[in-house]
């Protein structure tokens, strides 16, 4: 029974560990991304236009958000998924 205790513990820790990775790197990018894209988009893009290098780092903040969103409902529903694998097996286990 302890054996089964400390295999979910270090489940539970492992996946607390790649959530906290995951919203590090979401963080890092929301930061990241518009700046840069603000930037290269009003050098390269608009011809310093600053109006419109800001709608562009505006729309890619916006899509780093979603992807951080969807990314997020697909782990969660992955977790549900795997619960419910697991809570039949258990009970056909005990059958």
């Amino acid at each position: 029974m302890s054996e089964q205790v400390v295999a979910a513990n270090t489940v539970q820790a492992t996946a607390g560990r790649s959530v906290l990775i995951k919203l590090i790197l979401f963080s890092l990018s929301l930061g990241l991304v518009p700046i840069t894209s603000f930037f290269a988009s009003q050098r390269y893009m608009w011809n310093g236009n600053s109006t419109y290098a800001a709608i562009t780092a505006v729309v890619s903040a916006n899509i780093v958000l979603v992807a951080y969103i969807i990314s997020s409902v697909l782990e969660d529903k992955g977790d549900t998924s795997e619960t419910m694998r697991k809570s039949t097996m258990d009970t056909k286990k005990q059958q």
